[in-house]
């Protein structure tokens, strides 16, 4: 057993993946974790946020936030009344960037795009030895506890606007099937085929 829900593990995932936007991987912008070494004293400076909604000037950007939806879809249990539970989970995935100061915007479009982009690769994820079976999204199995599908919707960019943000943004939406135990919420997704 975890010491992790289920929940967090693919909240973790997500943001992982949203890592993945990197100029080493053919990205513009940098959302890594920033490490440096000040008198033999390492920081680190995180670009990927789980649940923050609030951020200042002192934030670095790039910068994304994945947090839950604020209404949640009702989930649709088994027919049995059993505890398994396939249902539908909303995230919001906003995105934070230095304006561009012709054109505000831009640098946000461009954002949203490498994040759709680095999602929408987890659709080709197999487990190892895996052909046309086994999809393994955000590495999280295909059996029970697994995200079964997902969705990514088209990303909303606004220009700063002073009430929102004082940086251009965009928010997405990402929706994901979850098959999970209602009674194991703290199940390890089972990764061999």
């Amino acid at each position: 057993m975890s010491l992790e829900p289920f929940r967090l593990r693919v909240l973790k995932a997500v943001c992982a993946t949203i890592k993945t936007v990197t100029p080493t991987n053919g990205y513009i912008n940098d959302l890594a974790d920033k490490i440096e070494t000040i008198n033999g004293q390492a920081t680190v400076t995180a670009k990927v946020f789980r649940g923050r909604e609030l951020f200042g000037d002192s934030d670095p950007l790039p910068m994304v936030s994945v947090l839950e939806h604020p209404r949640a879809l009702d989930a649709l249990l088994a027919p049995d009344g059993g505890q398994d539970r396939v249902g539908e989970w909303d995230l919001l995935i906003q995105g934070f960037v230095k304006d561009d100061k012709e054109n505000p915007t831009d640098p946000a479009h461009v954002l949203a795009a490498e994040v759709v982009k680095a999602l929408a690769a987890e659709t080709e994820r197999k487990l190892d030895g895996a052909l046309s079976r086994g999809r393994n999204l955000f590495g999280l199995g295909y059996q029970e506890p697994c995200v079964f599908k997902m969705a990514i919707g088209s990303p909303i960019v606004r220009p700063a606007d002073g009430v929102n943000s004082s940086q251009a943004f965009f928010w997405l939406t990402l929706t994901l099937t979850l098959v999970e135990d209602q009674e194991k919420p703290f199940a390890v997704p089972n990764l061999t085929l």
